[in-house]
């Protein structure tokens, strides 16, 4: 069997102060009929990146709506998240191919995990971003409803890597995207479902924490909590332009010579890339004191990215290539003044000028950053009006609701609940 993961417990009930009375009364109302149904969600990690966090809490609140609901990790060796890296790189863009032997290999590992589980003991098979995507092809016969949900930016994607996963993609009852713009323009694919991604407010990387104990724990890293902090959290990614932050802080250290910067990340292993980016990012920081580069193998854990988001006096996240960017919402979410690169779902998160600073370059990025400092009184007004966008929009409760209303969709249950669709280019 594929490893099951624990994630604990969660009561809706809980959330109930911080959704609105509305929207936690049409959850028990998509809940009531769905009661006892089978759910499996199947990814390939339990940690790092956005979908392990948003599983963390979202399986368990579909447990307490009344559904019997588990999250499975596929088996994957090196040459299989090489080829899958490879491909997530493709799909956001990337012009480099795949080779026979790593369709091969995609392919091969496609049917090993097949063989790990039974979709008829389950109503809804999940199935998380490109990596599991094609085990759909080994049960022909299944009776559960196939749900594929795609994560990444697919607006530009490699064509030739994208039509090796599209015939799989075609079998699924349902696929779901950030965004219209991420539906691919192409024919033969089920309804697409639109709808973003959430954060947990309760979670300790989310829940609310002092500026006292924010700046505790920063200061065991050897942060001088004296003086202003920039701060990105992210995957060691090329798409996140890590570089490219710090290109910016060298800019702003110039008017703000004491300020410091915090490059946080997590090391995920189906990402084999994530090494190289990282010693890279290490080399490019030339050995600056003031440039801070941690991961949870300095013990960063939710709560530590927690305290260094509370504690900065900006947080960026500079993507260039962005599925969505969970790590703008959680910024917001803790009224911290945010600049991220003008891509992909970060603009659904951000009303530029409003909430938040949008960004296309270095220098753009550097000079909201000068404008953060300088004015710290303006910077937390916009910060304050981002955090309420996120509270109407982007937390746990909401994704809840909408995976509800689809799980009714697919079976026939007639609800009035509204939800985004999209049909594809024909």
């Amino acid at each position: 069997m594929l490893q099951s993961v624990n994630v604990g417990h969660k009561s809706l009930a809980d959330y109930a102060t911080i959704a609105t009375r509305g929207l936690m009364d049409e959850i028990l109302r998509l809940a009531e009929p769905l009661a006892g149904k089978r759910v499996v969600h199947l990814s390939a990690t339990a940690f790092g990146g956005g979908v392990a966090e948003i599983n963390y809490t979202l399986i368990p609140l579909m447990q307490s709506a009344g559904l019997d609901t588990e999250w499975r990790i596929i088996h994957g060796q090196d040459e299989f998240f090489n080829v899958t890296k490879t491909i997530h790189n493709a799909l956001q863009g990337n012009p480099q191919g795949l080779t026979p032997e790593q369709i091969e290999i995609f392919e091969r590992y496609q049917a090993l995990n097949a063989k790990e589980i039974d979709p008829n003991e389950y109503d809804y098979m999940i199935v998380h971003d490109p990596q599991p995507v094609g085990m759909i092809d080994h049960f022909a016969g299944s009776t559960a409803k196939w749900i594929w949900r795609g994560h990444i930016d697919f607006s530009t994607p490699n064509w030739d890597v994208f039509n090796v996963l599209l015939p799989s993609i075609k079998r699924y009852d349902a696929v779901i995207f950030h965004m219209h713009e991420y539906v691919p323009k192409t024919d033969g694919l089920p309804e697409c479902y639109i709808w973003p991604p959430a954060i947990d407010p309760l979670a300790p990387k989310n829940m609310a924490l002092s500026a006292e104990d924010a700046a505790y724990i920063v200061d065991q890293f050897g942060i001088d909590v004296e003086r202003p902090m920039l701060t990105q959290v992210s995957r060691f990614d090329p798409w996140k332009d890590p570089l490219g932050v710090i290109d910016a802080y060298r800019i702003v250290k110039e008017s703000y010579p004491d300020v410091q910067l915090a490059l946080v990340g997590s090391m995920a292993h189906d990402d084999p890339e994530g090494w190289d980016f990282y010693n890279q990012t290490v080399d490019y920081a030339a050995g600056d004191p003031d440039i801070y580069i941690l991961s949870n193998l300095n013990n960063v854990g939710s709560v530590e990215v927690n305290a260094f988001q509370v504690h900065s006096a900006a947080v960026l996240q500079k993507s260039i290539r962005e599925g969505f960017g969970l790590t703008v919402s959680e910024a917001l979410w803790k009224s911290r003044p945010t600049v991220a690169g003008n891509v992909g779902g970060i603009v659904t998160q951000i009303q530029d000028g409003q909430t938040g600073w949008l960004v296309d370059s270095s220098a753009e990025c550097a000079e909201a950053c000068l404008e953060i400092l300088a004015d710290p009184g303006m910077a937390r007004d916009r910060a304050r009006a981002g955090k309420e966008y996120v509270r109407r929009h982007f937390l746990t409760p909401r994704l809840l609701r909408d995976w509800l209303v689809l799980f009714n969709r697919l079976i026939g249950n007639e609800t009035d609940a509204e939800i985004d669709t999209v049909a594809a280019a024909r």
